[in-house]
């Protein structure tokens, strides 16, 4: 079952089964196949999976010269040689040209875990989401994946998926159906809106619980998409609760906090409290540790719940 594989599990055996019927998909790696998973498709595919070696800003080009001719690239990395080191090839290369690459950062926020500071995307979102055209969208699951993967390829156009490499919490049933622009209300409330993203939707889910157990109703929105962000599901929600609440497993400044309240701002502003990594940079430990160490427990979503709710009134 989808539930059980690891999200990089999932990535590989549609690219798999891409490459097997449509010419047009290749699969470009800086070294690091063998932790995106794609070693095997070079084993199987030489010809239509590619290791450039550790040489991120090249590997961008090169995937925005294959899109040139007609290709759809899926480049591989850990997401800070993906969008810190290759910026400049993302920006210009990629995006200016309005090439149809689509990256493929691994290991996002505090899933890089042990890997470090050097290498824990906690701005990655947010160094991307000011380029034009480009599309940002962070899995929730793997059964949502799995729908989105078919989606982005046919896009047209840049996306940059923010993908935890290992098994993540199942959120959604098998028969779930997945809207790439969409945001989806996964619980109905009234007091307070906890909107989530990726590995903090089921901390959102589980504050919901505990927040429930103290009499309040609290909405949970799930927003895969962070760019373009689903703005009527998201306007809708506050201005039915009147507070809102951001999880993210990223900076609070320029990731899913900074979409929310850019939309909010101007067509229904509410309270906004917010729950990520605020002005520190990453660390080694194990993600409950980095949880606890960047305030991203679920206590301090049902404590910034209790402050949203605070200031409307």
């Amino acid at each position: 079952m989808l539930k059980d594989k690891l999200m990089k599990e999932v990535l590989v055996e549609f690219l798999r089964e891409k490459i097997a019927t449509d010419e047009r998909v290749v699969v470009v790696d800086a070294d690091l196949a063998k932790c995106a998973g794609t070693i095997d498709l070079e084993k199987e595919t030489p010809d239509r999976a590619l290791n450039v070696g550790i040489a991120e800003q090249n590997m961008m080009s090169i995937a925005a010269g294959l899109s040139s001719y007609g290709f759809i690239p899926f480049v591989t990395s850990f997401a800070p040689f993906a969008t810190r080191r290759a910026n400049d090839q993302v920006m210009i290369s990629v995006c200016y040209a309005k090439q149809n690459v689509k990256i493929v950062g691994t290991d996002p926020g505090i899933s890089a875990e042990l890997n470090g500071g050097t290498h824990m995307p906690l701005e990655d979102i947010g160094v991307l989401r000011s380029i034009p055209g480009i599309v940002i969208y962070e899995p929730t699951d793997n059964v949502e994946f799995r729908q989105a993967l078919p989606q982005i390829l046919e896009h047209k156009g840049p996306v940059y998926i923010r993908m935890f490499r290992k098994n993540p919490p199942a959120i959604f049933e098998e028969d779930y159906k997945f809207d790439l622009f969409r945001a989806t209300v996964l619980k109905e409330g009234k007091d307070v809106t906890l909107i989530a993203a990726g590995l903090m939707v089921q901390t959102a889910i589980d504050a919901a619980k505990e927040l429930e157990e103290q009499g309040i109703d609290a909405e949970v929105v799930v927003v895969p998409t962070i760019k373009p962000i689903d703005a009527e599901t998201i306007v809708a929600s506050a201005a039915k609760t009147g507070a809102v609440v951001t999880a993210e497993n990223h900076n609070v400044i320029g990731g899913l906090r900074s979409a929310v309240c850019e939309t909010l701002a101007e067509r229904h502003p509410v309270p906004v409290r917010s729950v990520g990594v605020k002005e520190k940079f990453g660390e080694v430990g194990k993600m409950p540790y980095l949880r606890k160490a960047f305030s991203m427990e679920v206590k301090d979503v049902v404590a910034a719940a209790k402050e949203a709710i605070a200031a409307k009134r």
